[in-house]
Formats: structure tokens, C-alpha cells, sequence
């Protein structure tokens, strides 16, 4: 950019105007070959915003959970740092003076959760303890130089300003001047300016009342994984400083307790003074994620039953992660709205109605091409079947009234699953699951009414006793209340009433079983005044029968009434309300189904990937030499191929030359040499080193190993191949 003017001055130049390549996000992928980009638009913004509020609930349900656990370790955290600063008797008799306090905190096996808990840990504690928390992983610790490196370069680096690390010097850069001594002098040189404590870059110190020597936490977080002997070090060496730091340790335990016994020795913890912490049960925070993710009619999305087994099923199998549950649901609601072009319907019901009266044809066809809602215009009358076909507009009209009916079923469903669930909960062997999920995904795959589970079920509540079928009465009475609909507003009177009539019953009526058990009499015949001398087989017969036939017509009491009536209602609220999904019109709007692909992408099986990379190197080389005819060893493959074609000839026990003189064979002719026959049985000294590294490498992935039945041979370990 350049000037003609000979004058001297300042000269202003306007930006390019032309357009950057921008960068491809999110969105871009998502629209991708879509046909209506508009329509792609719409989708994956309601997915994103859908996303965004079930993330906040989830984090809500999260710190709920935690909330217990967390505010005890920060009491726990103000105890030990008032300790410390008041250096009392009756502190003294109860942690000596080289004890570190020490809270143990033991979270699971659910190892991808624990970030999330002890990030939410640290943040609470930066935020109301100390400034001065460091997290420390086992990969970090692996010899005390470096765990004493990583501690001091995060609290210096948390608790100083750029201005104050440029002028202090009390602590050295270099890695051989790293030591708790150092740590010392610089503690009490911030400690003398309340100012200089800064929690980082959340909160500035002003807003922030840390008490005058706050507590230095150090997080462990996996402490199964560090080695035991850099961590008796390191605690030793924090030992002769607990005078002038006022220390304190968490553990991040994921199996049990007794890591810590098996991991230091008793000179070693006699220096810690533990209190021992426990998380909430990763199966409670599943059923209260379920509950408030799925279980609600507040989020419009939902997963069918087989994508809720596949999502369970990984939790259950795989990880107990709760996290990764979470993203399998995200990956669910992506794939639905990624999927199904008419889920731009799927979103709250106000917003729903005004898109329907917006569809375009090619939309409205979509629409008349759903399963469910061709099942609807067949049940329809004649004239209203041509309507439904050819007219657009009417098309519009009904499906707002569907999507009505689709948002009033989801209130009547979950309410009523609800209740089912507390009268067969607590039922012998759980002929419906323990669990509400196993409830639900029951009555999602199937009508529940029609297996044989419900009928047991029923069997055993037309037993129950008194006691137990009012209480779970009034808790299905405390689910109704809020009677968001006409069906549970007329379903909470009835159960109401039922409520009453039970309270009301004379506790002094002659009951033909008391609290509901049936009593059984025996014929004066079979006692022990009447017992007949002789009796055959045809007259036990029939005594049986007429005492069964006695027993029918018996006069019922007023509770067995009362509680058949109860059950006989309770049947017909199930048959009314818990019908499938797919009975509904355009429940694909709203229901994901595809649980093929959620399992391709979560079940991961890395031994069918790996046959299939080496079997057929082509897919993921993009090579034209490398490709070969079905079962064909391509010469040109590499090594690591050539050697696994070769290996699925042989048998469990491999010879290593004949593998050698094979694997010869296919390299010479690759590389267009022709054999020497006086160099019959003599290989390459680089070609037997390549031969060596593909049998490591085939080792390595788990294909072979070496076996001492014969020194020349190895054994296989997989069968069959891609």
C-alpha cells in the first residue's frame, strides 16, 4: 500500500474488505449436506439451547449431591486451620505437633468423576478457605524432585500477582532450589500482607475474609496410582514443617480406605492425623440424573427404551461414570436432532404450535410419512383420510393438536409411572425392578399390563396387608397432588377417597384373615377328634375340592373389598395412561430410537478396529498399491499386515523361521528380487529386524505371546479375523 503525494503527513488506509475464510464450527458440520439449510439451522440451534438447560440441571443435581460431602470437608479444612493458628491444650492432646491432618475422601470407581468432584472441592475451598489449594495427579509425582517442583510452582503461581513474581526472590526458578524451606519464607513473607493473598483470578482479595495464616491443601487425586515410596518421602519431609505450614492433605480414594494402611507403612501415617469422608453412591446420583433428565415432562426430548438400556447398560457393564452417561444422553439428543429433520417440532409446546403452522410442504409430507401418524390417518373416516392426504393446511392443524396430545400424555405417563413404581417396589423378588428406570424402560418397550411381571405384581398387592397399602397410598397421593392435568386431578380425588375409606375402617370388624391374610380353615373331618381311620385317594380328592369351592364363596370383609376396588383402580389407571410411545401420533418428534448408532459410537471394540486396519490397510491409508483382492496378502502392506495375514494360516502354536521364511517370501516379491537359490534359508539382516519389530508389534496389540512349550514357537491368542 503505497501514496503519490510528494506531501509529508499521515495517511489512514481502510481495511480489506474481503471476506476470511472463516474457520468451520459446530453448526457448519451439523447443516452438512442437508437438504434444508434453514431447517438444519433451526435443529441444531433448539439442540444447542436444549443442551444448554439440561447441562445446568445436571450441574444443579451435582452440587446438591455433593453439597453434603463438601460443606463437611470444609469444616473439616476451618477446623484444621484453627487449630493450627490457636495452638491449644486440648488440640495438642489430640494431634501432635508433627501430625498433618489428613481427610480422606472416597469417591468410587467411577474414576471419570472424580475430576468433576474435586474440581467443584477445590473451588469452594479457593472461595471460603484458602486461596493456596494445589492438585496434584500420580503422572505429575513420580519422583519427590518433581512433586515438590509441581506443588510449589502452583501455589506461587495461584497465590502471587505478576507484579509480586517479578519482585519477590525468595523463591528461586531453578528446579535444585525447590524445597519446603523456600516454601516457608515465602509463606510468611505473603502472610505478613494480608493484601498479597489472591485466591487467582476469580475473586480479588478484597472480596475474599481469609483468615491470617490460611491453610495450604494439597489434592491428591488418584492416590492408588502414585508410588508409594515418593509418597512416604514426600509426607516425611511435610512432617518437619508443620510448626511453620499449616498443612493439610485429601486423598482422592476410589477403592477403599485401606489403600492408605497397604500403601504406607505405621511410621508413616502415624504422622497423619486421617478423617475419613464418603461420596454419594454413583447408582443414587444415575437415579437422580434419570429423574431429573429424563423422568421429567420439562424437557421434550426423549430416549426410547432400547437407547436407555444401551446408555444403562454401559453404566451398569462398563464404568459406573455418571459423567459419561451424561454424554451418551448428549450424543443421543445430537444424533435425534442431527437425524430427524421433524424435530424442529421438538421443543416447548407454545413454540411447537406456532412452528407447525410454519411447516413447508416438503415438511408437511415428511410428516405424512411417519409410521405412527400413517396409523392415525388409517383410523380416521374416509373424508378425513383424503383431507389428511392432500390438503396441507389440515395437515398443520392436526398435527398441533397432536403435538397437545403428545405434551398431556408425558404428564399422565410419568405421574402414574410413579406410583406404580411405589406399590411394586417394595414387592417379594421386585416382579417389576427394583429401580423406577427399569419401570420405565418396560412400559416404554411394551405394555406393561400384558406380561406376566405385572400379573404377579398384582397377585401380590391383592395380599398386601393394611398397613403397607395405605402408606403407599398416601405417597401416591403426595405424587398426584399438584394435578397438572384433568386425568391426575380426578385420579388424586379418587385415590383421596380411597384414603379415607381405608382410615375409616372399624380396626374392631371380625376380618376373615387379620390385616388382610387369608386364613385357611381345616375340615373338622381332617382333626384330630374326626380324623377317618381309612381314606383312599378319591375321597382326599374331594374333600380338597370342597373346601377350595368353600373357600370361594366365603363372604369377603370389608377390606378385602376395599382393597380389591384400590387395586382393580389402580389396573385401570395403568391400562389408561401407561400405554407404549409409539402408540402416539408423532412420537418420533420427540423420541430417539437410534440405538444402533449410540452403540457404535460408546461400546467401543477395539479389537474389531484393530483386525480391520490390519486385515484391510487400504480403509485407512487411502494407498492405491495396498489394494488387494478379498483374502489376497498385498506385497506392498506393511510389515505389521503382512505378518497378521501370515499368522491366521497358522495354527495355536506359530514356528518362528517358517513365519520368517514366509514373511521373506512376500517382501522379496514386493521388492522384485529374484531369489538366489544358492541363498536358500540365509534372510536379510534387515529384513529379520523388521520381521522381529512386527512380531513385537503383533505382541504388543495382543495377538500372540511367547510360550515355553517349544523355544521357537509362539503362541496364539485371537481367532478369526476380519
Amino acid at each position: 500500500m503505497t501514496t503519490s503525494s510528494i506531501s509529508k503527513g499521515c495517511f489512514v488506509f481502510k481495511p480489506s474488505t474481503k471476506k476470511k475464510k472463516r474457520t468451520s464450527d459446530a453448526e457448519d458440520y451439523f447443516i452438512n449436506g442437508s437438504e434444508d439449510c434453514e431447517n438444519s439451522k433451526q435443529r441444531f440451534r433448539l439442540c444447542q439451547k436444549l443442551w444448554e438447560n439440561m447441562k445446568s440441571e445436571t450441574e444443579s443435581v451435582q452440587d446438591d449431591l455433593n453439597k453434603k460431602i463438601l460443606d463437611s470437608l470444609l469444616e473439616f479444612a476451618r477446623k484444621s486451620a484453627y487449630s493450627f493458628m490457636s495452638r491449644e491444650e486440648d488440640w495438642a492432646s489430640h494431634m501432635r505437633a508433627s501430625e498433618i491432618p489428613v481427610a480422606a475422601l472416597v469417591l468410587g470407581v467411577n474414576l471419570t468423576d472424580h475430576n468433576m468432584t474435586l474440581q467443584s472441592l477445590s473451588d469452594r475451598l479457593q472461595q471460603s478457605v484458602t486461596p493456596f489449594v494445589v492438585s496434584i495427579q500420580a503422572k505429575e509425582g513420580t519422583a519427590v524432585k518433581y512433586l515438590l517442583q509441581k506443588v510449589l510452582q502452583r501455589l506461587t503461581g495461584v497465590s502471587m500477582d505478576k507484579d509480586e513474581e517479578e519482585a519477590s526472590t525468595d523463591l528461586p526458578q531453578k528446579r535444585a532450589h525447590c524445597s519446603l524451606s523456600s516454601l516457608c519464607d515465602w509463606y510468611m513473607t505473603v502472610c505478613k500482607d494480608p493484601s498479597g493473598i489472591s485466591p487467582g483470578k476469580k475473586r480479588s482479595s478484597s472480596e475474599m475474609n481469609f483468615s491470617a495464616n490460611p491453610p495450604i491443601i494439597i489434592i491428591f487425586k488418584d492416590l492408588e496410582a502414585f508410588s508409594p515410596r515418593v509418597l512416604q518421602a514426600f509426607i516425611l519431609i511435610c512432617s518437619q514443617y508443620t510448626q511453620q505450614l499449616p498443612l493439610l492433605f485429601i486423598f482422592g480414594i476410589a477403592t477403599s480406605p485401606s489403600t492408605i494402611q497397604h500403601m504406607l507403612p505405621h511410621s508413616v501415617t502415624s504422622l497423619l492425623c486421617i478423617k475419613l469422608f464418603h461420596s454419594s453412591s454413583c447408582s443414587k446420583h444415575l437415579a437422580t440424573v434419570i429423574e431429573k433428565l429424563v423422568l421429567t415432562p420439562h424437557f421434550p426430548f426423549k430416549p426410547s427404551g432400547k437407547v436407555l438400556q444401551v446408555l444403562v447398560g454401559l453404566f451398569l457393564y462398563h464404568d459406573f461414570s455418571v459423567h459419561n452417561f451424561i454424554k451418551g444422553l448428549q450424543l443421543a439428543l445430537l444424533e435425534h436432532f442431527y437425524s430427524q429433520p421433524l424435530s424442529v417440532l421438538c421443543c416447548k409446546k407454545q413454540d411447537a404450535v406456532v412452528r407447525a403452522q410454519q411447516l413447508s410442504h416438503q415438511e408437511v409430507e415428511k410428516i405424512r410419512q411417519l409410521p405412527s401418524f400413517m396409523r392415525f390417518v388409517e383410523e380416521q373416516e374416509p373424508r378425513e383420510q383424503v383431507e389428511l392426504l392432500t390438503n396441507d393446511e389440515r395437515v398443520k392443524e392436526v398435527c398441533q393438536k397432536l403435538l397437545k396430545g403428545l405434551r398431556r400424555y408425558h404428564k399422565n405417563f410419568l405421574p402414574i409411572l410413579r406410583c406404580l413404581h411405589v406399590l411394586t417396589s417394595s414387592l417379594p423378588k421386585y416382579p417389576l425392578g427394583k429401580q423406577i428406570r427399569e419401570l420405565h424402560v418396560t412400559c416404554l418397550e411394551t405394555n406393561v399390563w400384558e406380561t406376566e411381571e405385572y400379573e404377579s405384581a398384582l397377585q401380590l398387592l391383592r395380599i398386601l396387608a393394611k398397613d403397607d397399602l395405605l402408606t403407599d397410598l398416601q405417597r401416591c397421593v403426595e405424587i398426584l397432588r399438584p394435578g397438572k392435568t384433568k386425568e391426575l386431578r380426578d385420579a388424586h380425588k379418587q385415590l383421596q377417597d380411597l384414603t379415607d375409606r381405608f382410615q375409616q375402617l372399624d380396626a374392631s370388624t371380625d376380618h376373615s384373615a387379620p390385616d388382610g391374610h387369608v386364613e385357611f380353615r381345616v375340615d373338622d373331618r381332617f382333626s384330630g377328634n374326626g380324623l377317618q381311620k381309612k381314606t383312599d385317594l378319591f375321597q382326599l380328592q374331594k374333600t380338597l375340592l370342597q373346601m377350595k369351592e368353600s373357600h370361594r364363596t366365603k363372604k369377603r370383609s370389608p377390606f378385602e373389598l376395599l382393597r380389591n376396588e384400590t387395586i382393580a383402580y389402580f389396573d385401570s389407571l395403568v391400562k389408561m395412561h401407561l400405554t407404549r410411545p409409539e402408540s402416539q401420533p408423532l412420537y418420533e418428534v420427540c423420541y430417539c430410537t437410534s440405538s444402533g448408532t449410540l452403540r457404535h459410537h460408546l461400546n467401543a471394540t477395539p479389537r474389531t478396529s484393530i483386525q480391520m486396519a490390519l486385515t484391510h490397510p487400504y480403509c485407512y491409508l487411502q494407498n492405491e498399491a495396498l489394494r488387494s483382492e478379498t483374502g489376497a496378502i498385498s506385497s506392498a502392506a506393511p510389515d505389521v499386515c503382512i505378518m497378521y495375514k501370515l499368522h491366521l494360516e497358522c495354527g495355536r502354536l506359530i514356528n518362528l523361521y517358517d513365519w520368517l521364511e514366509a514373511y521373506s517370501t512376500v517382501v522379496t516379491a514386493a521388492e522384485g528380487d529374484d531369489p538366489d537359490p544358492s541363498e536358500k534359508g540365509k534372510v536379510d539382516e534387515i529384513r529379520h529386524a523388521r520381521f522381529i519389530r512386527a512380531v513385537s508389534e503383533l505382541e504388543f496389540l495382543g495377538f500372540l505371546k511367547s510360550t515355553k512349550q517349544k523355544t521357537d514357537h509362539v503362541a496364539r491368542l485371537t481367532w478369526g479375523g476380519c
